[in-house]
C-alpha cells in the first residue's frame, strides 16, 4: 500500500496495526513434515517446495483461532520461465466440515526489501492488511498470502510486473489446495482479492485465470485502485509524494527484465537513491523517493525509450477479458493512482464484455479506500461463494 510521508506511513500504520517489519527465516521443509524436499525445477506451477508451520497475528500477540503455514511453492516468471515464491497459507480452526472458500491475497505495496514480505511479519503481527485478511477469516474462509516473485526469496522483488504478480497469486492458490494440513480441496472456491499492487496483482491474476490456471474454481474477483496503465501512473507521480513509488517499479521493472539496464540511466544520485531503496519498506522507501523526479535522478529518462515504455505497457490491466465476475472500486480523490486510471480498466473491460460492478468512493483518498470498501468487498465474495447473480453496471 503507498503512503505520502513519514507522516503518512505512521498514520497507515496506526489504522492497519503495523509496526516495523522484520525477517522470518525460511527452512525448506516437505509439507505438513518437516522433511527437507528437493527444488522446483521438475514441479509444475502451484506445487509446494517448502512449507513450515507459521502463524498469524494481526497485531504483535494477538489470537485468532487459525494454523498458518510458511510455504515456497512453484510458480512463473513474467517470461515463462520457472521461480520460487514464497507465500502464508491461512486456515480458521472452527471445527468445520468439507471444502470452505479460499481467498488468494496480494498485499499492496510494502517496498522491495526481503525483510518487507508478508510471510515474515505475520507472526509478529506486523504485515501490513493482517487486520483486514483477518476479517475473511472470521467468516471461516481460508486465505493464501503471496510474497510475490522475490520478495523473501532470492533477486530483487518484481515490484508492477504485473504477470509474474498475477502468476504468483494463482499459484499460491494452488499451492494452498495442494497443502495436506490445510484440508482444502480441488473442489475449493476460490475469490480474488487485492488493492493498489495488490489490485494490479489480483486484476491479472483474473485475466490470466482460463489461461494459466483454469483448474481453480474461482468464483470472483474484488479489485481497486488498480494501477492499470503505469506510464499514467508515472507521469501523474514524477515529482511529488509519490515519486518513490516510480523509483520502486523501475527496481521492479529492472528485476523481471534486465536487458532494461536501469543502471545505465541513473546518475550518481539516482544509483544512491536506488540502491538504499533496494533495502527498504514502503514507508522508508517512500519519504526517501519523495518529491523527486525522474529527471534529477537520471542521465536519461529510461521512461522515454520503447524498451522500457514496451515492457510497462506489457503490465496493462484490461487486455483480456476476465472469466469470472469482477466488483472494481477506485477511490475519486486517489492522490497517488488517477481515478481516471481506475475508470479505464473498467471500460477496457467491459468493453470486452466482462461482468463488473463498479464503484467509485466517494470520500477518502487511496490508503481509506481499502479500509472502508473490504467489508463491502468481502461481501460481495460471500455472495459469488453463494452462487447469487452478479448485478454488473457496465
Amino acid at each position: 500500500m503507498h503512503t505520502r510521508t513519514g507522516c503518512r506511513a505512521l498514520a497507515v500504520a496506526v489504522a492497519l496495526g503495523l509496526s516495523a517489519i522484520t525477517p522470518l527465516a525460511a527452512a525448506h521443509a516437505d509439507p505438513g513434515t518437516g522433511a527437507a524436499a528437493g527444488t522446483g525445477e521438475n514441479l509444475s506451477p502451484g506445487d509446494i517446495v517448502s512449507s513450515e508451520p507459521s502463524s498469524f497475528h494481526p497485531l504483535p500477540g494477538q489470537p485468532t483461532n487459525t494454523k498458518a503455514w510458511k510455504v515456497d511453492y512453484r510458480s512463473t516468471t513474467a517470461k515463462g520461465e520457472p521461480n520460487t515464491v514464497s507465500g502464508t497459507v491461512i486456515v480458521p480452526q472452527d471445527g468445520r466440515k468439507g471444502p470452505r472458500p479460499l481467498i488468494t491475497y496480494a498485499v499492496g505495496t510494502v517496498g522491495v526489501g526481503d525483510h518487507c514480505a508478508p510471510s515474515a511479519g505475520f507472526p509478529k503481527g506486523t504485515t501490513m492488511e493482517a487486520n483486514l485478511i483477518q476479517q475473511l477469516t472470521l467468516r471461516g474462509w481460508a486465505v493464501a498470502v503471496t510474497d510475490y516473485e522475490g520478495l523473501g526469496t532470492p533477486g530483487d522483488h518484481t515490484y508492477t510486473v504485473g504477470r509474474a504478480e498475477g502468476q504468483a497469486m494463482l499459484d499460491v492458490a494452488r499451492a494452498a489446495i495442494r497443502l495436506p494440513d490445510a484440508g482444502l480441496g480441488e473442489d475449493t472456491p476460490v475469490g480474488i482479492m487485492g488493492y493498489s499492487q495488490g489490485g494490479q496483482a489480483s486484476s491479472w491474476a483474473a485475466e490470466l485465470h482460463d489461461s494459466y490456471a483454469p483448474d481453480l474454481d474461482v468464483k470472483g474477483t474484488a479489485t481497486g485502485g488498480v494501477p492499470g496503465d503505469l506510464e499514467k501512473v508515472a507521469a501523474f507521480n514524477d515529482g511529488s509524494y509519490g515519486s518513490g513509488l516510480i523509483f520502486m517499479a523501475a527496481i521492479g521493472q529492472n528485476a523481471a527484465f534486465p536487458e532494461l539496464k536501469l543502471d545505465s540511466y541513473l546518475n550518481p544520485v539516482g544509483r544512491t537513491l536506488v540502491g538504499a531503496m533496494k533495502n527498504t519498506c514502503v514507508a522508508d522507501g517512500a519519504v526517501l523517493g519523495s518529491f523527486k523526479t525522474i529527471a534529477s535522478m537520471t542521465t536519461k529518462n529510461p521512461l522515454d525509450q520503447p524498451d522500457w515504455q514496451q515492457r510497462l505497457r506489457e503490465s496493462r490491466v484490461g487486455t483480456h477479458k476476465p472469466d469470472a465476475p469482477v466488483y472494481l472500486y477506485h477511490a475519486l480523490a486517489d492522490e497517488l493512482i488517477p481515478y481516471g486510471v481506475g475508470k479505464e480498466v473498467r471500460a477496457d473491460w467491459c468493453a470486452k464484455g466482462a461482468n463488473v460492478e463498479w464503484h467509485t468512493v466517494p470520500v477518502g483518498e487511496h490508503v481509506s479506500g481499502v479500509i472502508t470498501q473490504s467489508p463491502f468487498a468481502a461481501e460481495w465474495l460471500a455472495d459469488r461463494f453463494a452462487g447469487k447473480s452478479v448485478r454488473g453496471n457496465c
